[in-house]
């Protein structure tokens, strides 16, 4: 290896046009090699008051070959100074995930290692719970130079220029990513042959570029006044720590992709040894798992350098090699580079305008169908190979080149114009994939529209002049059915059986989720049917909404679901007539966010959640036992109802503490500090309507708290039903009062309320809730014992409405696949 002396006098080829370098990055001495990738970010001087060189790693996830830290470091060392690295994993990041979490971190704890054996000082910032904030902005106040790996993409991008505004010094930021730097190419180019014609002669001066190893030696250096509590990776387990995030906890980690470096070497070493050599032949053949290299993540998070890899792929010689560097630095480079010069990457806009101009003049063309973005997350639209296709990310995190081409072309048919496709591609694309976000993505889905491509004649309906590829002419080149046995396994060597008691939202949540990431999972419930307090109740030919009367949708991460219910026509908005009654007033009421009801009963939420996963209704589960296969199930006569490794209880939470038990005392103890309050619900049904001049209301007055005319929620049929609902004072007051005394008396309340004596109800009738509404939650969004493998969840965990349900149930899925994925229980090593 060179040492950082030599390379200080490295000269850059004549014949690359060079752009002008900021004065202090001549000072600081840096090496051609390293000052040509730099990127001079504001106008800040030197930050003279400065007390080190802080280098924000983002998306640089290494220490070898990279161009950003070895910046940092000369820059320090000119200065006088020392260095400091700062790694920040943040919530807010978009598609943040346990999945993409996961590889950040174990990429993480790698860097770490490695910066610590070389004596440079780190901290890690995780954005949770007790631990947000602006750690970044204080850290640059004392900066006297930040650096940063160049990222070309939203949001990182729009986080550089804010950084620069805020900084006290210069932010440079560094080229780690492309072996021509990106700053170096003038412009983007539109094909392939065009961008490889014009940079082929520099690319390949770089290709034989060795890269300096970091000098080892010296105390790592850590600010004395950090703005946050560093997270130790060597000390915390990660799947703890990701649970603790506010991120998408329906997105598993993918056991078999690891994030690091080491394991990112590892995979490559494999394939170079092993494949590459017919990676020509193999590489479109998605059923040779092993034909392509599958870097694309590490790639993308900068866990390895694209130029050690560039290097020996030339080493190795031969057409495999060939073709894998023209995909590597070619095609690979062209997106990013395309990315730096183009603000509209990221939207149909950035396609070509022949391209643009086919798609809308096909716009009105008829669909085969419109599905909703849940059915195609799924992987439910009915086509056998895309639905294969989308089960290799949902499960796998990764999706085989040559089907991404024809997975992305087929989403136009779906969708109603090319906005819409494009939003759909980019959502599936970076929720699932684990290279998801990156430069090379918006280049794929871009060429699925025309983009990188010609127009191809004749016309046809939906794509226009877009280059056809269809599903059924993919399918004659491969075995769709060993392709979905592929993709539907589990990424899991050994996944774990699951049962979960309770088939309200939270547990169907639960469920679900395991269910869509190919794990084994039985749900049990006592009732006639899956929904808890979301059930309907039929009688005398009217339904009534005898629990929850509606739910709002605040969260992003359930909102998503929300509207692609409301597309398939599972929900509706209740935009009723709406009223507040007190003391002295009734008064309209318009609710401040929109009121979603089942359609054409609450409960249409849990049959869909239900529908696709094993649930045995009529079940009472009345015992649980450890046994050699993990927990044993019985029934109320001590019938067997099986062995599961992991059980979840997904009832309201004073019955979770008692199941619990002695089985989990601590997390039984846990459950006992939520509060719910009982009600009383009352239903009533008229042959005709009650002139009544709302459709529901809530009440500050007497023993009723909610009334409301079911029949006027969207979807409804039959008489006038309503549903009343006892406040939950005069609830608890009441609990053990007779159902007929209590239907009784609550209808002579609303007749008080209205004013006039009410007619006699065809039917009439009480249901007793004494776990109904949450008054104080635990205040966590689930409750696991990973060494029992028990767990529990609900709204009672986080807070009153049925989107708590439902995140709650996602982040109990999430801690049984992040702790199923555990290298221990894997039978691997931390690095994969």
């Amino acid at each position: 290896m060179p040492t950082f002396d030599g390379l200080r006098n490295v000269m850059s080829s004549p014949d690359v046009p060079r752009l002008p370098i900021d004065l202090l990055v001549v000072a600081t001495g840096l090496p051609s090699m390293i000052a040509e990738r730099v990127r001079v970010v504001g106008d800040r001087p030197a930050n003279v008051d400065g007390a080190y060189v802080l280098y924000w790693m983002r998306q640089a996830w290494r220490i070898d070959e990279n161009p950003a830290l070895i910046a940092a470091v000369l820059a320090a060392r000119t200065m006088d100074l020392p260095v400091f690295v700062y790694q920040g994993v943040a919530e807010r990041v978009p598609f943040a995930s346990d999945r993409h979490h996961t590889f950040i971190l174990e990429g993480a704890r790698d860097a770490a290692r490695t910066l610590r054996a070389l004596g440079i000082g780190s901290a890690l910032h995780v954005e949770r719970d007790g631990h947000r904030g602006p750690p970044l902005a204080h850290l640059t106040e004392r900066a006297a130079l930040v650096v940063t790996d160049e990222m070309p993409v939203q949001p990182w991008h729009r986080w550089t220029e804010r950084l620069a505004r805020r900084a006290s010094g210069p932010v440079w930021c560094v080229d780690a990513a492309c072996l021509l730097p990106m700053r170096l190419v003038p412009k983007a180019y539109d094909r392939a042959f065009a961008f490889r014609r014009a940079t082929a002669a520099a690319r390949e001066e770089r290709l034989s570029t060795t890269w300096p190893a970091l000098p080892a030696g010296g105390t790592p250096f850590v600010p004395a006044d950090l703005p946050f509590e560093p997270v130790d990776l060597e000390r915390v387990a990660i799947p703890d720590l990701v649970a603790a995030c506010d991120i998408d906890h329906t997105v598993a980690p993918v056991p078999h992709t690891p994030g690091g470096s080491s394991a990112g070497y590892r995979r490559w070493t494999a394939f170079r040894d092993d494949r590459l050599a017919r990676y020509a032949q193999d590489r479109n053949n998605a059923l040779i798992a092993d034909g392509v290299s599958r870097l694309s993540p590490y790639l993308h998070w900068g866990q390895v350098s694209p130029f050690r890899i560039a290097r020996e792929a030339r080493a190795h010689g031969g057409d495999g090699a060939d073709k894998f560097l023209d995909e590597l630095v070619t095609w690979r480079e062209l997106s990013w580079t395309r990315c730096f010069h183009r603000t509209d990457h990221d939207g149909v806009e950035g396609l070509p305008g022949w391209a643009r101009n086919t798609l809308a003049g096909h716009q009105a063309d008829p669909r085969p169908a419109l599905h909703s973005w849940e059915t195609m997350a799924r992987g439910r639209t009915g086509d056998a190979l895309w639905d294969a296709a989308q089960k290799s990310l949902l499960i796998h995190g990764e999706l085989h080149n040559n089907v991404r081409m024809t997975w992305g072309k087929a989403v136009l048919d779906w969708t109603p114009d090319a906005e819409s496709c494009w939003r759909h591609m980019v959502d599936l694309n970076h929720r699932y994939a684990l290279d998801g976000q990156d430069p090379n993505s918006y280049a794929g889905l871009g060429w699925c529209l025309g983009l990188f491509d010609r127009p191809f004649a004749p016309e046809r309906p939906i794509l226009g002049e877009v280059r056809p590829r269809t599903t059924s002419d993919h399918a004659r080149r491969l075995d769709v059915g060993a392709y979905a046995r592929w993709t539907g396994r589990p990424a899991l060597r050994n996944p774990p059986r699951v049962a979960v008691i309770g088939a309200g939202i939270a547990g169907l949540t639960c469920a679900r989720t395991l269910a869509d990431h190919a794990v084994p999972v039985t749900v049990f419930d006592k009732g006639r049917g899956p929904g808890g307090r979301t059930s309907v109740r039929r009688a005398d030919g009217f339904a009534f909404d005898h629990g929850a009367q509606y739910f709002t949708a605040r969260d992003d991460r359930f909102r998503r679901h929300v509207e692609s219910w409301q597309a398939d026509g599972l929900i509706a908005p209740w935009t009723g007539r709406f009223a507040r009654i007190t003391a002295d007033d009734i008064c309209d009421e318009v609710p401040g966010e929109t009121r979603w009801v089942g359609v054409p009963g609450m409960n249409a939420m849990a049959r869909h959640l239900a529908r696709d996963v094993d649930v045995r209704l009529g079940v009472r589960v009345e015992d649980l036992s450890r046994c050699e296969a993990g927990w044993r199930l019985s029934g109320p006569d001590g019938h067997n109802l099986g062995s599961f490794d992991v059980l979840v209880a997904a009832v309201p939470a004073p019955q979770a503490s008692v199941l619990l038990g002695q089985a989990a005392p601590v997390l039984a103890e846990q459950a006992t500090a939520a509060a719910l309050d009982p009600c009383w619900t009352v239903m009533a049904g008229f042959t005709e309507p009650l002139p009544v001049p709302f459709d529901a209301a809530t009440l500050q007055i007497g023993p009723l708290a909610w009334i409301a005319r079911n029949g006027a929620k969207p979807g409804r049929n039959g008489g006038d039903s309503w549903v009343l609902q006892a406040s939950p004072d005069w609830s608890a007051q009441h609990l053990e009062d007779d159902r007929a005394d209590v239907a009784e008396a609550l209808w002579l309340a609303l007749g008080e309320v209205v004013g006039y004596v009410l007619p006699s109800p065809v039917h009439l009738a009480a249901h007793r809730w004494r776990h109904a509404r949450v008054a104080q939650p635990v205040g966590v969004a689930c409750l696991f014992d990973p060494e029992a493998g028990i767990g529990a969840c609900g709204d009672w965990c986080l807070d009153a409405r049925i989107e708590a349900a439902f995140l709650s149930g996602a982040a109990m899925a999430g801690r049984v696949l992040g702790w199923a994925a555990l290298p221990a229980r894997e039978g691997t090593t931390d690095a994969g």
